[in-house]
């Protein structure tokens, strides 16, 4: 009998042990690698460190990485994924060709973490730090990133093609975007505020420059038509598709709530931004960029939220998915 008792003792222990390897919610944890491999964000942060000093533009690129990754099947590393004989890359996608950056950056990463913790930290988990080093180097809040992410074992080509929002849609397909991953017009919001830094390509905002709308017609300050001739002069009507303009006229390269006091100006650069405001017709998304615009602790407070929030979706843990090797290819 009382081996028995201890038998159910040890394996009750090894169940709590093992739940709370995962976390209170069953999925992550901060301290994933504690034990496994400890230096895992100082090796992170010191590669984007240096990426984003030989090209501050890179800070961007790894925040959108990660927002790419996160819209197509979830937070799971498809993204890396190079093609192969039984599955097309999502890097071929529409809105990733030609466009994406960062992924050498990703594997420098990877390379130096395998070499100090074989076969333990995810591709995953790497794009979620980045992401989370990225913002912070240029100016933006820090804050703890949830871990225990494993990798994908395919891409989806097609979702990439559907689920990751253009840079012309619509408010209603925004929010239709938004929704299908489980975020609300809130985070909407607050994550097009990642537009603060980085560049787009003409090919992104040429419609934006050469397509009026009503209100613009009869512009008596010159509001809209002076940084529409701008644009118009980096982008012409046809060719220089990969000519790029920033995101944020203002403070290109930093990350701050610049972004807002653009769209209520009717200086922002993706048609996307602009539908923000000129698409609100019941006024709640106008009063958050209002909010945002005139606060920016309001607004880092607001992104912390709902880039965690975005970095958990359909997240593989456990036996679900694999930690790759190298991160372009799975390990079998």
């Amino acid at each position: 009998m009382d081996i028995l008792k201890i038998l159910v003792f040890v394996i009750f222990g090894v169940f709590l042990f093992g739940i709370e390897s995962l976390g209170d919610d069953g999925l992550l944890v901060f301290d994933y690698y504690k034990e496994t491999c400890p230096f895992v964000e100082d090796i992170i942060r010191r590669q984007v460190e240096i990426a984003v000093l030989k090209d501050p533009r890179m800070a961007a690129s790894l925040l959108r990485l990660h927002f790419h990754d996160c819209f197509v099947m979830g937070c799971d590393a498809s993204i890396l994924l190079d093609s192969n004989d039984e599955m097309v890359s999502e890097k071929l996608a529409a809105p990733n060709l030609n466009s994406l950056r960062g992924f050498d950056v990703i594997d420098e990463i990877k390379y130096i973490l395998e070499d100090a913790c074989p076969y333990t930290v995810s591709c995953a988990d790497i794009l979620t730090i980045a992401a989370r080093d990225a913002v912070e180097l240029r100016g933006g809040p820090g804050w703890q990133v949830l871990l225990g992410r494993k990798d994908s074992l395919k891409a989806s080509f097609d979702g990439a093609n559907k689920y990751i929002p253009s840079p012309n849609s619509s408010l209603e397909t925004l929010i239709a975007n938004f929704h299908e991953q489980g975020l609300d017009v809130y985070d909407l919001v607050t994550l097009s505020g990642s537009h603060t830094i980085g560049k787009a390509r003409c090919l992104s905002f040429r419609q934006r420059a050469y397509q009026t709308n009503p209100e613009e017609e009869y512009d008596r300050y010159e509001r809209y038509n002076t940084y529409r001739r701008i644009l118009r002069s980096i982008c012409p009507e046809t060719g220089q598709d990969q000519r790029v303009a920033p995101l944020d006229f203002r403070t290109p390269a930093r990350f701050d709530n610049h972004y807002f006091l653009n769209i209520l100006e009717g200086k922002a650069l993706l048609g996307s931004d602009n539908v923000l405001i000129t698409q609100d017709h019941d006024g709640e998304i106008t009063r958050q960029v209002w909010s945002y615009a005139s606060d920016q602790t309001l607004f880092f407070a607001s992104f912390v939220k709902s880039i965690v929030k975005m970095g958990n979706i359909n997240v593989l843990t456990a036996n679900l998915g694999e930690v790759r090797t190298n991160c372009r290819f799975t390990n079998h």
